[in-house]
């Protein structure tokens, strides 16, 4: 029964980390404090790497550890990175801020995942992962969503850094509540526990017998990196358009909401198509999406950037729970931080060329960059998965 406890307050860890409003003028704020978009980028270039460099050590430490204390220190972590840019005003204050949300993501992302799948695994529960996780994502879009709309409000009517006070207040409930976690005893398929050192090796010896689960994550690291750039420069491309930011908030909840019937669904359209023909035509309607924002300059842009929302909702349960059924929970956190380093990195690289087209053509121009990249990726997911994934 403790281990089922887990649930809700992982539920309401989301719901206080996401209560952000602070996300939906953060491009403005830091404008505002005299970061270029080269700057953005170079900061989610140091986010990248940082994660890339950790994650995986993070998740043999939550094996060998603690989950529950990883995701502690992941939120002590948080505070302290709105802490700092509360006060920010150059760009080394901005990249130690986001080189602690990096080290912040890297203990959490692993952990979070392993401590719901034990958490259900031992009250026999693990086949219901995807549904778990997508309601997790449900309580995480609708907590933006309400910051969204409240940080508009409030941004338009007062200074910036209130947003980012009440942002760091919901970081502190968040973290009393990853104190209350219960740390689930790890059933492991093996014999023997797995030295540290053999960590590494055996989850790259995974990886290549599975290369249908490698070829999956791979299109979720593709999609989610390219993703988190609209995620990171809606805002801009909104100013771009003359919205009014008293506006910005209704967009972000829209935006938001249309990724949860993906989300909430995610279960049971895995028993509807089979993998390669559901992530094949989410890929696609990313692509064409990203084609379309980067060439229309204009309000339809806008339809372009929701149909993505609604498609990609359904990416991060199929694929993280694809792995996670596939995997012993002696190596969980380590294996799905494997899932996190690889988004990172291509994070990390299309960033070089984001930055580089959006500094010469502005937001257009790096949208134009990642339409590429997605269009590219569907046809070599396209043929690749034909004989690996089902």
């Amino acid at each position: 029964m403790k281990n089922m406890d887990n649930i809700w307050k992982l539920y309401a860890i989301r719901f206080f980390h996401s209560l952000v409003p602070a996300y939906v003028i953060e491009r403005l704020f830091w404008e505002q404090r005299g970061m270029t978009i080269q700057m953005v980028v170079y900061t989610e270039i140091i986010y990248a790497i940082t994660i890339v460099l950790l994650e995986v050590p993070t998740g043999i430490i939550a094996d060998n550890w603690s989950r529950k204390k990883m995701m502690v220190l992941s939120a002590v972590l948080w505070c302290y990175m709105f802490l700092i840019l509360l006060f920010a005003t150059e760009f080394w204050h901005f990249s130690a801020a986001i080189f602690l949300a990096g080290i912040a993501r890297s203990a959490t992302s692993g952990s979070e995942n392993a401590l719901l799948y034990d958490s259900l695994r031992l009250s026999g529960k693990e086949q219901f992962f995807e549904k778990v996780l997508g309601r997790l994502n449900v309580f995480d879009f609708a907590s933006a969503i309400i910051a969204a709309l409240c940080g508009s409000l409030l941004a338009s009517r007062f200074d910036f850094e209130l947003n980012y006070w009440i942002s760091l207040v919901s970081m502190l409930v968040s973290l009393c509540l990853s104190l209350m976690l219960v740390e689930p005893s790890v059933k492991s398929n093996t014999d023997e526990p797995i030295e540290i050192k053999e960590y590494i090796r055996a989850s790259l010896l995974f990886f290549r017998k599975n290369r249908g689960v490698s070829l999956l994550l791979l299109s979720g690291m593709v999609t989610g990196a390219s993703l988190s750039f609209i995620y990171e420069f809606w805002q801009l491309y909104l100013e771009r358009l003359d919205i009014p930011v008293v506006y910005f908030g209704l967009f972000s909840a829209a935006f938001m909401l249309l990724g949860l019937p993906g989300n909430m669904l995610a279960h049971a359209m895995k028993g509807w198509f089979s993998y390669r023909t559901l992530l094949s035509g989410v890929t696609a309607v990313i692509a064409a999406g990203f084609i379309y924002i980067s060439l229309v300059k204009d309000y339809t842009g806008l339809a372009a950037i929701f149909l993505i929302g609604l498609f990609a909702g359904v990416i991060e349960p199929i694929t993280t729970g694809y792995l996670h059924h596939r995997i012993d929970s002696s190596m969980r956190a380590t294996m799905d931080s494997f899932q996190s380093l690889g988004e990172n990195a291509v994070l990390m690289i299309i960033g070089l060329g984001f930055g580089f087209f959006s500094s010469r053509f502005d937001i257009f121009g790096g949208y134009g960059f990642i339409a590429f990249i997605c269009s590219v990726f569907f046809v070599y997911f396209v043929f690749a998965s034909k004989k690996v994934v089902e």
